[in-house]
Parts: C-alpha cells; sequence; structure tokens
C-alpha cells in the first residue's frame, strides 16, 4: 500500500552503509531551501522520519508541530506495499521565540524515541550552518563550473571548503582566478594506477559534511570510503547501466542512440552501482554531430547533479531498502 498526504492548506499542526547516516540524535543540520518571508515572526523547517509503520505517526508528529504553534505547509508520506516501514517528510513554520531550535530537536527526539525511528532529522535553514563539501574533479570541468557559479549566485546551499583534482590547471585560468577570489583551496594531486593518493585526500576533506565527484575520473577504493564514512555522490555520464570507460559520449553517438542521459548517485565499492538519486534524459537524433551530442551531454550532467545535491541539501533523499532512495 502505497500512501501519500499531500497540503497546501494550513495546518496547525559511503560505501551505501554510511548512506544518509542520519539519526535522531542529530540537533543540527545544514542548507537552505525554504522561503523565510512568509511572516517576520514565522521561520521555516523541516523534518524527516524514517522508522518501522505503526497507526499514529502522523497524528503525533503533527501534534508536535501544532502544540508550540507551528503551522504545517506540506507533508509527504511514503509506505511501500508489502513493507512494514514509514517515511514522511513535513515542512513547517514557526515562531523560534516559543519553539526554540534546541527544545525542537528535544521534542522530535522524544518521538524518535517512541517509535524506534531509524532516521529523524529536522532543519531550519535560518539557524543552522550550511553542508560543508568537497568537489572532486579530473581533466573536465563544466559541472565544476555550473557548481560555482550556483554557489555564488546563491542558488547552492553549501559552503565549498576545497577543490582537488588529479589534473593541473593554469594559475590564469577563469576557474583558478574564481576560486582565488572567493578563497576555496585548489589541490592538484596528481594519480598513478599504483597510486590514488587517496591517503592525502582523505586528509583534506576530514571536516567536510559530503564528497561531490564532479567528474572525477577515478575509482575510489573501498578503503577510502570506509576511513570517509560520509556520503559521497557521483555524477555518471549515461542512463545507469551504460556506456563505460573511456569517451562514452563517442560510444552512444558510434551506436547511434535517440536517448542519452545522465545519472546522479551515492557512490559505493561496487562500480556505478550506488543507490540512484537522480536521472534525467534528453532525444538525439541523426542530425546531431558528435559536437552538439557531447553538449547536450555535458548540459544533462549539470543539470542532473545540481538537483540531485539540492535534493539531499533539503533533507529529500532518504534510503529504502538496500539499493534504493525515497526522494520526496
Amino acid at each position: 500500500m502505497i500512501r501519500r498526504v499531500s497540503t497546501t492548506s494550513s495546518l496547525s499542526a559511503t560505501a551505501f552503509g554510511s548512506f544518509m547516516k542520519w539519526s535522531f540524535k542529530s540537533s543540527h543540520f545544514h542548507g537552505e531551501s525554504l522561503d523565510s518571508s512568509v511572516s517576520p515572526l514565522l521561520i521555516p523547517g523541516v523534518h524527516v522520519f524514517h522508522c518501522p509503520d505503526v497507526v499514529g505517526i502522523v497524528a503525533k508528529l503533527s501534534d508536535c508541530i501544532a502544540a508550540k504553534g507551528g503551522n504545517i505547509l506540506g507533508y509527504d508520506v511514503f509506505v511501500p506495499e508489502n513493507k512494514n516501514v514509514f517515511y514522511s517528510r513535513s515542512e513547517f513554520i514557526f515562531d523560534p521565540v516559543k519553539w526554540p531550535r534546541r527544545q525542537m530537536g528535544e521534542d522530535f527526539e522524544t518521538i524518535a524515541r517512541k517509535f524506534n525511528a531509524m532516521s529523524s532529522v529536522v532543519r531550519v535553514p535560518s539557524l543552522d550552518p550550511k553542508y560543508k563539501i568537497a568537489l572532486l574533479l579530473s581533466k573536465q570541468d563544466h559541472c565544476l563550473v555550473e557548481m560555482l557559479h550556483k554557489w555564488q549566485d546563491g542558488k547552492l546551499p553549501v559552503d565549498i571548503t576545497c577543490v582537488i583534482s588529479n589534473h593541473e590547471r593554469a594559475p590564469n585560468t577563469h576557474i583558478m582566478r574564481f576560486l582565488q577570489r572567493h578563497g576555496i583551496s585548489y589541490h592538484y594531486l596528481p594519480t598513478t594506477d599504483q597510486n590514488k593518493i587517496e591517503e592525502e585526500i582523505l586528509e583534506l576533506v576530514k571536516d567536510t559534511d559530503f564528497i561531490v565527484l564532479a567528474r572525477y575520473m577515478q575509482v575510489l577504493s573501498g578503503n577510502f570510503l570506509k576511513g570517509y564514512g560520509k556520503d559521497v555522490i557521483n555524477i555518471h555520464h549515461g542512463l545507469l547501466p551504460s556506456f563505460k570507460g573511456r569517451s562514452p559520449a563517442k560510444q552512444a553517438f558510434d551506436a547511434g542512440v535517440k536517448l542519452i542521459g545522465a545519472t546522479t548517485h551515492f557512490v559505493t565499492e561496487e562500480l556505478d552501482s550506488g543507490p540512484i538519486i537522480e536521472q534525467m534524459v534528453e532525444r538525439v537524433s541523426h542530425r546531431d554531430n558528435l559536437r552538439s551530442f557531447v553538449q547536450k551531454s555535458e548540459d544533462l550532467e549539470k543539470k542532473c547533479l545540481m538537483k540531485a545535491i539540492k535534493s539531499y541539501c533539503e533533507l529529500r533523499v532518504l534510503p529504502y531498502g538496500t539499493h534504493k532512495t525515497v526522494v520526496f
């Protein structure tokens, strides 16, 4: 049985083992998504919940918000057919004077204990810190450029701590000047088949909340994923499974495909097999040459990666079983 509740009316009320490792003990979460201009006194919050399915969960969560004078703006629920598991995501507004941030965390923690929740996370964009992320890339930089520009425009709710690449870039390039201007460090770490420089990368990313592989053409080992212990998000050049190896766009072009795609997924030890967050497609035809084909492919990758990161930061992504995700 699938249940979905959606309302716009005012209601009173890394390995995959590390994938979305959130618990109800968390009291601070990151990112920005909701519009805080609804009221000068009210600010938005988001809460996601994942627990065994029993009667009364929605009522208890709604009562928690309503009891503190909060107003639910949207509520999504998913209960998979023939599975005793419950997922929900609520968006609400509240008065932080009447419901202090710390008290809010404690209130949701109490409910999480009551229902033996696997995950209960609350985030208040205007009060909580943003995610700290590191970007890894190789030679291609279209995804990096897109992310930097979105970040500069305030459309990417993260703090970029550093950029790491196994390809050197000249200091007078647009990217290097941008990074220097905004105080984002760039680390050139050349890799070989025998040395992937993973210890050095781990040291640079140890204080981040998650990593984005923005076209990083190196395979991260299981030891790296375990050592990092947090989520790693990758953009893949196609709908998985797809053309593998070098020049995937040329492979698809030579094969005469009619649809091209991009996939954003979590990184696991099994190559290109992590849980999928987002996928996008675009039609191509015999009229496309290799140049237009590649351009369409790169545009898809940028859009797909940006949407996935935004969904992640807005707490829209939850683990579903071993290999899937729920994306509200």
